[in-house]
């Protein structure tokens, strides 16, 4: 594809609030064209108006979540502790004594401790898979209970060990009776272990050396046929192993479709790198052929049945970065019509993206279309500024590679940003190991700047069940999933609960707890001033190494800037900075109750207690802008085909939000997404490129 750039264009308009929107109309990613079809008239590039009323980004970008493994939270029925099954551990899953086996957690204690939840300032519970699962893999020291909810055999059904469909309805409705929206952790890239070879080996075979075969014995590449609806005719001869599946077990997956051992990739186990990092089985996990257009399918119909019957607001997704892009752009799409033509224009998806570097995760936002992914190089960022005293610069760079997540209905401001999980581990656990010596105060402290720097700062912010009572743990995985009600796991009972003296031998609901009071209290700050959980985010100061980091967010309906500022050094620290307002007094609003005034050049200087994180807010509104803003366009090179950056450089104006458009061709205008803080750009990406001559047909960027 080659994009034709006109002249920069200057277009602007001003909106209420004085906040000033410019807007690149003349951004024309046009398709070199024959002369015949350059002499059809093209439709005129849409108002200034219009693009300043564009929504500049989903609605959820105001949520703060609460993720639970139902497993681990609370026991409200006993009855169903073993899932319905009889026999040892083995058969039934069950063990409270081990941490890799089911402790009686489940969806009726869920439901009466949503209060607990909703106390914390929660607007949407996050909840681990629920789906049945296999009870156990595994065999000897590696066998394993499906407790957390990833070894699915059934994809229509609760499981027994969780309760039932109607206990999840009840807790749906429940939830949302007191203004909590309930999400689904869903997985679309494997199921639980059920084939198998005849062979009986399992290294991982590459596509090269070995590729897949039609029904008549010729070699193809499936990547070839992803995202379409033409696939070759397969058999069980297609794989270089013969995948065969127990008589005993032939028919154990629900959809009935999942039975069929052709609709799995066949390669073996995964190395977690290069090709085998979407083609392999994660630890004989049944990897999904996610190429093959009735496996596309037959993943819309499974989840599109919990949108339509049981109300979910949105959906967490698995494993993302281990299943082709060509299924994202599809099954996003897919799934967000279904939800949108029932009236739910605002479900939300966002996926796991286990990736530190935003160059990685952000192509499944642009080209996958889902409405954002997991923050990991937030949480690494975070975590080297928090508990490991680095530098801003980190944060700084993360934020701002934010404009890499802007799409036509989405950017980076539904990022959903979190400290730690149950796969990488803690927060308090990172904190252990990264300050040995540390007193639990000293732990303590740098715990509350993290949530600070979480809460305060751009994103959807996520709890950690367990993590607002101090929750440690010797590392990830099975290490940091510990039960809320009393332990009789022996590893986890000699873990620390930071800010506490209280032991996992007994329950940790205390609403008296210091990081609950401090998450409470945040959530009640977002709550009575919204900048500081949507507002535009400015950056303003970044220490280099220790010290502050501080930025402004501000309110674009009213115009009321907050400054937020950060300090992980051992020692109060200051710093000099521009805010958005002249000869204004900032307040004290969290963490200081001083009063500081900008001076003429709009400066202010702040001193930030050693550990911690102040708030300020505006007394008065910014004033108009004393000239008019000027856009200067920078387009792609020519020629330039795949992913470009269009940008723009605003100059005056104060505030402004950019919303780019494009046409291809002659075609409609299209909205590529907005910008309000630098850089000011918009990274679009076409799924395959096309000559100049003659005009060809782009799946949606």
């Amino acid at each position: 594809m080659t994009p034709r750039w006109p002249a920069p264009g200057t277009r602007r308009t001003t909106r209420a609030g004085r906040v000033a929107a410019v807007t690149a109309a003349a951004l024309a990613a046009a398709l070199v064209q024959p002369l015949a079809a350059r002499a059809a008239t093209p439709p005129p590039p849409p108002s200034d108006a219009a693009l300043a009323k564009t929504a500049a980004r989903h609605d959820l970008t105001r949520e703060q979540f609460y993720f639970v493994l139902p497993d681990r939270f609370a026991n409200g029925d006993t009855a169903n502790d073993k899932g319905g099954l009889t026999g040892s551990r083995l058969a039934t899953g069950y063990d409270p004594t081990d941490k890799g086996f089911y402790q009686g957690g489940d969806l009726k204690g869920l439901t009466r401790r949503l209060d607990y939840i909703k106390g914390l300032g929660t607007t949407a519970l996050w909840l681990a898979p629920l789906f049945k699962n296999q009870p156990v893999q595994g065999t000897g020291k590696d066998a394993s209970a499906g407790y957390h909810g990833y070894w699915i055999t059934d994809f229509t059904q609760v499981d027994p060990h969780f309760g039932t469909n109607e206990d999840l309805e009840t807790l749906i409705d429940k939830a949302h009776a007191k203004g909590m929206k309930v999400f689904f952790d869903v997985i679309t890239n494997h199921t639980a272990d059920v084939v198998d070879y005849e062979e009986k080996s399992y290294g991982y075979l590459a596509k090269g050396a070995f590729p897949y075969l039609t029904k008549d014995g010729e070699p193809f590449d499936d990547a070839d046929h992803a995202g379409t609806k033409d696939f070759p005719e397969v058999d069980a001869g297609s794989f270089p192993r013969t995948p065969t599946v127990p008589s005993a077990r032939k028919n154990l997956k629900v959809p009935s479709w999942l039975n069929d051992p052709t609709m799995y990739h066949n390669r073996g186990d995964s190395t977690f790198a290069g090709e085998s990092s979407t083609y392999g089985d994660f630890s004989g996990l049944d990897d999904l052929w996610t190429e093959r257009p009735e496996v596309v399918r037959g993943m819309e119909k499974i989840y599109q049945r919990w949108v339509r019957d049981f109300g979910v607001d949105g959906f967490r997704i698995d494993t993302v970065k281990h299943v082709n892009m060509e299924f994202w752009t599809q099954w996003a799409t897919a799934l967000d019509a279904y939800a949108a033509k029932r009236g739910r224009d605002d479900f939300f998806m966002f996926g796991e993206v286990y990736s530190a570097d935003t160059a990685v995760t952000s192509p499944y936002v642009t080209q996958g279309r889902l409405d954002a992914t997991l923050d990991f190089p937030f949480q690494e960022a975070a975590r080297q500024y928090a508990s490991q005293g680095g530098s801003a610069k980190k944060l700084a760079a993360v934020f701002g590679d934010d404009y890499r997540y802007t799409t036509d209905k989405a950017n980076a401001y539904e990022q959903v940003t979190f400290l730690g999980n149950h796969d990488m581990g803690r927060i308090g656990t990172f904190l252990n190991q990264d300050n040995p010596k540390a007193t639990d105060a000293e732990l303590l402290a740098k715990d509350k700047l993290a949530n600070e720097l979480m809460f305060l700062s751009r994103g959807n912010p996520v709890v950690y069940y367990g993590d607002e009572q101090g929750f440690t743990g010797a590392g990830g995985d099975k290490d940091a999933r510990q039960t809320m009600f009393a332990s009789k796991t022996a590893d986890y009972l000699d873990d620390d609960e930071i800010g506490t003296d209280r032991t996992h031998a007994s329950d940790a609901y205390d609403t008296g707890a210091p990081l609950y009071r401090q998450i409470s209290t945040l959530a009640a700050l977002r709550k009575a001033h919204p900048a500081l959980t949507d507002g535009i985010q400015t950056e303003r100061y970044a220490a280099d190494g220790a010290g502050v980091y501080a930025f402004s967010r501000t309110d674009a309906r009213t115009g009321t800037e907050y400054v937020v500022a950060f300090n992980n050094a051992g020692e109060a620290k200051s710093a000099t900075f521009a805010t958005g307002s002249a000869d204004t007094a900032f307040r004290g609003l969290h963490g200081t109750s001083a009063t500081v005034t900008s001076d003429a050049g709009k400066k202010i200087t702040v001193t930030v207690p050693a550990g911690s994180a102040i708030v300020l807010e505006a007394a008065g509104k910014p004033a108009a802008p004393a000239t008019k803003p000027t856009l200067t366009l920078r387009a792609p090179a020519a020629g330039a085909t795949g992913t470009v950056e269009p940008s723009a450089d605003v100059d005056g104006g104060g505030l402004n939000r950019v919303v780019f458009a494009a046409q291809v061709g002659n075609g409609k205008w299209r909205t590529l997404g907005s910008a309000d803080h630098a850089p000011t750009r918009s990274r679009r990406s076409s799924a395959r490129t096309c000559p100049p001559a003659p005009p060809c047909a782009t799946r949606p960027w």
